[in-house]
């Protein structure tokens, strides 16, 4: 059924380009003859230009793990509340993100700040193509703002970092040793009722993974609290370990890619991404230099030119 509605949506999306392009060809033959406005052909080459460019950005999303949905966590960096504040404005971009994009938005982990703000948030986005666009978002983003938790209300620089890997489902197969596996149950915190600050309904699963290629081994962490039972954050914990462990692997194909195109632009997902300066009202990908001044749009979840631009650029290196 997924290839199926994958082939249908191709096929969709050609028939819509076609039909707007023979729309927008049409026009420019009345206006010629004088039958219709200048207005109505630029409506229709804005209609055309649109619907190619979001199939050629749907183009540049063909690699396995593009279709899957995806693990998004912010973590808050150095600098207290300014940054956990600051780690929560990216949750909520993120969230009114998902929503405006019709995905699942599933909060699976969230540690609320020393003061205000968060100190981690793990949140799940189910539906077609999420990892694929929102795997631009990897790495760290940095605020520029008068802080309102400053006395003296100095202009103050914090930092968050995103860190997105892809949602496994069971078209993907991932071994995981249970030998590896050890269990930690804990009261969860924050809203959810009684149920969930009385009894150990969170879980913390602890995995052992050693690298098959190099035998270097690390622990690997993950906490699930989104559920009032134990059971279901076990499931879900299971998934978000394999979701990690496909990533992994991942990461070793993006390597073994970079070393046979080295020639090529090298995305450094690790470091600082973007900036979003307020008192500027500027918002710039160091990336790509692309840039918007609608701060507030951006904040409210408005990032799709911000993942055009680096699909556009960069989408074609890992195809």
């Amino acid at each position: 059924m997924r290839k199926v509605k994958e082939i249908r949506r191709w096929i969709e999306a050609y028939e819509a380009v076609s039909s707007a392009v023979e729309e927008l060809r049409l026009s420019f033959e009345f206006f010629k003859e004088g039958v219709a406005e200048e207005s109505e052909v630029e409506q229709a080459y804005t209609t055309a230009l649109a619907l190619i460019e979001d199939t050629e950005l749907r183009n540049m999303l063909r690699a396995e793990e593009d279709h899957l949905g995806a693990v998004l966590k912010v973590n808050a960096g150095a600098g207290g509340t300014e940054s956990q504040d600051w780690a929560s404005m990216l949750v909520r971009l993120y969230q009114r993100w998902g929503e405006k994009h019709d995905y699942k938005v599933t909060i699976t982990n969230w540690q609320d700040g020393d003061e205000a703000g968060i100190k981690t948030v793990t949140m799940q986005l189910e539906g077609d193509l999420a990892y694929g666009f929102l795997k631009s978002e990897n790495g760290v983003h940095r605020l520029v703002r008068v802080s309102p938790y400053n006395a003296q209300g100095k202009r103050m620089t914090s930092f968050a970092s995103v860190f997105v890997v892809p949602l496994v489902d069971d078209s993907i197969e991932i071994e995981v040793n249970p030998a590896n596996l050890s269990w930690d149950t804990f009261r969860s915190s924050g809203a959810g009722g009684q149920n969930v600050n009385k009894v150990e309904t969170g879980v913390r699963l602890h995995y052992l993974f050693k690298d098959p290629d190099t035998g270097e081994e690390r622990e690997i962490v993950i906490e699930n609290t989104e559920s009032r039972s134990q059971l279901d954050n076990r499931e879900n914990a299971l998934r978000l370990l394999r979701s990690q462990l496909y990533d992994i692997e991942l990461e070793k194909r993006r390597a073994a890619q970079a070393k046979v195109e080295a020639g090529k632009k090298k995305i450094e997902w690790g470091s600082q991404i973007r900036s979003y300066v307020f008192d500027d009202r500027r918002v710039k990908d160091h990336r790509t230099n692309y840039q918007t001044s609608n701060v507030n749009a951006v904040m409210d979840g408005d990032i799709d030119e911000f993942i055009k631009a680096y699909l556009m650029e960069f989408g074609g290196e890992t195809v």
